[in-house]
């Protein structure tokens, strides 16, 4: 299972309906947030994600993404939390977010890690790569990749039956590419039986970001792109002056990179919660777009 939780969709002021920005993913049991904006600890019960995180990822390190560090780690704390957590982030990890560790009174009772990322940087994660990509946003900012590995191709056990292999340990070695040797004597290559190895899935979080080459690239053939659109089309200059995307922006990314699906974060307070026209200005480019709201879940399936 992959699979997204919108902890906060809002820009820099959160309303009524939006906290600022978090989001959790959850992949086959781990969870991984992305962003931590103030009141994420919050949004975590509100909406049961869980805390059982290990790893937090941090786009850039403008408040509304950072100040519910502080909290988090404390609940944590008094949860008696034991296993280590690692902060990661662009250029200046360790001042920024050393600071926010170090923040108050109490310190964290349990290893707390900070580690600095840049664009281009892979995380081998098992079966999936964490790929760093670059934003373009104030400062140094960075966006995200879940890249899973190729999954074995179909195996066919009606025909292995055929054959006379018998179900068991040679099955498993067929399967994972080795040829067997029967009793007798014939010899059965993997490519009699498995089929052509089937792509993993990839999601793609752009951070805070204008429209830019990095996060495109990043977002190649992606199954899911969150990208930000904090403004509509009308204000577009404004978007470029403060280093935003518009829904259109976000929506010309998604159809030039040719991903299956697009969700839009990071909105601006002047928008109602359903946005409507920013997904309007966005589906008369790419038809797969949809705008995040805060407790939205999204299933991100095999192709």
């Amino acid at each position: 299972m992959m699979q997204v939780t919108f902890l906060g969709t809002s820009a820099a002021v959160p309303t009524v309906d939006r906290n600022v920005s978090a989001l959790m993913l959850q992949r086959e049991g781990e969870l991984l947030l992305f962003d931590c904006g103030e009141g994420t600890q919050r949004q975590m019960m509100r909406y049961t994600a869980g805390f059982a995180v290990e790893d937090v990822f941090i786009t850039h390190y403008h408040a509304d993404h950072t100040l519910g560090i502080p909290g988090l780690l404390r609940t944590m704390g008094l949860q008696g939390r034991t296993a280590p957590v690692r902060l990661h982030g662009p250029r200046g990890a360790q001042r920024h977010l050393g600071a926010l560790v170090a923040l108050g009174m109490e310190r964290p009772k349990f290893p707390v890690e900070i580690v600095e990322l840049r664009a281009g940087d892979v995380l081998p994660r098992g079966e999936y790569d964490l790929v760093v990509g670059e934003a373009n946003h104030k400062g140094d900012c960075l966006a995200y990749a879940i890249a899973e590995r190729d999954r074995l191709g179909r195996f066919d056990p009606e025909r292995a039956r055929a054959l006379g292999i018998p179900e068991g340990p040679m099955w498993g070695k067929i399967h994972t590419g080795e040829s067997v040797t029967l009793g007798d004597g014939r010899v059965v290559a993997p490519t009699e039986l498995v089929g052509a190895p089937r792509p993993g899935r990839r999601l793609v979080y752009s951070g805070d970001t204008t429209v830019c080459a990095g996060v495109a690239e990043l977002a190649r053939g992606a199954d899911l792109l969150i990208h930000e659109a904090t403004f509509g089309a009308d204000e577009r200059e404004r978007a470029a002056e403060t280093g935003h995307s518009t829904a259109a922006g976000a929506a010309t990314v998604a159809r030039d990179a040719g991903v299956k699906r697009l969700v839009l974060t990071h909105i601006s307070a002047r928008y109602t919660r359903e946005a409507p026209e920013l997904v309007a200005e966005a589906r008369e480019i790419f038809a797969g777009t949809e705008v995040a709201r805060d407790g939205m879940v999204v299933d991100v399936p095999f192709s």
